[in-house]
C-alpha cells in the first residue's frame, strides 16, 4: 500500500489577470499560504510557462521547479488537457475548438491538429526535465457525436474511429515512451475516451501501449451513472493521476443526463465542491490507498453554486483529512512471534 500524497490544486480554474492569479509566483504564494504542498500546472497557460522551452531547457525547468520549491511546494504534473483536446476534433466542433489554437493556426484543423502534436511531445520532454513521470490529458474526439447515435452508426465506423485515434496518438505515445513519462488521460464525457469501454478500446487499438495509462476524475462518472468504485477494482493499475472533484445527480420528470441543454446550475447533472456532492471520497482514498496508487491527491475547482475562494479555502482541509496513512502493520499481529514448527503442528493436532 501507498500513502497518498497531498493536498494539491489544479491552477486552470484559478487563473486572472488579476493578482495573485496572474503569475506563478502569486500563485504559489496563495496556494501555499492555503495549506496546499503540491500545484499541477495547465501548460496553456503562458503566464505559468513556456512549454516550448519547458520542453528544449533543463536550465529553465531547474529555475522554474526552484521558484516554485521555494515556496515549500512541488510541481506535481503537467497538463495539456486542451493541446490534447487539438490532437482529434471531429469537423462539427472545428469552429469552437479553434479557441484552444492560437491565432496562426485557427481555422487551418491540419496545421492545428500539427502544433497540438508537438505541444504534446514538447509536454514529454518538459515532464522528464521537471523530474516528472506522469502527465495529464484529453484524448480528443471523432467519435462523441456518434455516442448516442440517430441514424444509427454504420458498421466498422468505431473501429475505424478508434484506429485513427490511435494513429494520431502513437507518435506522441512514443515521445512519451521514450522520456520514461506515462500519459494520464482523463476519461470525460464528450472525449472518445469517456469510460471503462471506450479506455479498453483505445488501449487495444495502441497495441497496448504502455503509456497509456488513467487520470482519476469521479465527478465525470457521478454524472454518466458509471459505478465510479468498481472503476477502480477495474483499473487500479492504470491510475497514475488523480483529480479530487465531486459532482450530483438528481434527475426529475423533466430532465435526465443528458441536460436539457440548460447552464450547470439548473442540470440534473453537475459538478460541486468536494464535500458537497454525492462522491464516496472515503471509499475512494481507501481503494486508491489499498491498490498502492502513488497518486498525489489534487483539487480541481468546478461548483456552479460554491465560490472558487471558499473552494481553494476549503479544498487543502478536505483532501488532508481523507488521506490514510498506511499501515505497515497488520493489527492483530500483535504477538510478533516467528513460526514455529512445533507448535503449527500442535495447533494442526499433527503427530
Amino acid at each position: 500500500m501507498k500513502t497518498i500524497k497531498g493536498p494539491a490544486v489544479y491552477l486552470a480554474q484559478f487563473m486572472d489577470s488579476k493578482p495573485p492569479f496572474n503569475s506563478l509566483d502569486g500563485l504559489c504564494k496563495w496556494a501555499a499560504d492555503l495549506g496546499y504542498k503540491g500545484i499541477q500546472i495547465p501548460t496553456w497557460e503562458s503566464s505559468l510557462i513556456d512549454l516550448t522551452k519547458a520542453g528544449e531547457s533543463k536550465d529553465y525547468c531547474d529555475e522554474l521547479k526552484g521558484k516554485v520549491e521555494s515556496y515549500g511546494l512541488e510541481i506535481t504534473e503537467l497538463c495539456t488537457h486542451l493541446q490534447g483536446q487539438l490532437v482529434a476534433v471531429h469537423p462539427a466542433y472545428d469552429i469552437m475548438f479553434d479557441n484552444f489554437a492560437p491565432d496562426e493556426y485557427k481555422n487551418n484543423p491540419k496545421k492545428r491538429t500539427q502544433w497540438a502534436v508537438e505541444q504534446l511531445k514538447s509536454a514529454a520532454k518538459a515532464s522528464r526535465n521537471f523530474g516528472l513521470d506522469v502527465h495529464g490529458t484529453f484524448s480528443g474526439s471523432l467519435l462523441w457525436h456518434t455516442a448516442h447515435p440517430w441514424p444509427q452508426r454504420p458498421e466498422g465506423l468505431v473501429e475505424m474511429g478508434f484506429k485513427e485515434l490511435a494513429n494520431r496518438w502513437m507518435p506522441i505515445l512514443n515521445t512519451f515512451d521514450e522520456q520514461g513519462v506515462d500519459v494520464c488521460y482523463e476519461v470525460h464525457p464528450g472525449e472518445d475516451l469517456h469510460d471503462g469501454v471506450t479506455f479498453e478500446r483505445f488501449l487495444e487499438a495502441t497495441g497496448n501501449h504502455k503509456r497509456v495509462n488513467l487520470l482519476y476524475d469521479p465527478s465525470h462518472f457521478v454524472l454518466q451513472q458509471l459505478d465510479y468504485l468498481t472503476y477502480i477494482d477495474h483499473y487500479h493499475e492504470f491510475i497514475k493521476m488523480f483529480h479530487v472533484k465531486d459532482a450530483e445527480f438528481n434527475p426529475t420528470g423533466k430532465k435526465g443526463t443528458f441536460g436539457g441543454y440548460e447552464d450547470w446550475i439548473d442540470r440534473a447533472g453537475r459538478y460541486r465542491h468536494p464535500g458537497d456532492g454525492q462522491v464516496d471520497f472515503k471509499t475512494i482514498f481507501s481503494k486508491l490507498t489499498q491498490y498502492g496508487c502513488d497518486v498525489w491527491a489534487v483539487m480541481e475547482w468546478e461548483c456552479c453554486i460554491k465560490s472558487p475562494e471558499q473552494g481553494a479555502r476549503e479544498g487543502a482541509p478536505f483532501i488532508q483529512s481523507h488521506i490514510i496513512e498506511a499501515t505497515e502493520k497488520k493489527f492483530d499481529d500483535f504477538a510478533g512471534t516467528k513460526p514455529d514448527q512445533e507448535k503449527l503442528k500442535r495447533i494442526l493436532g499433527i503427530n
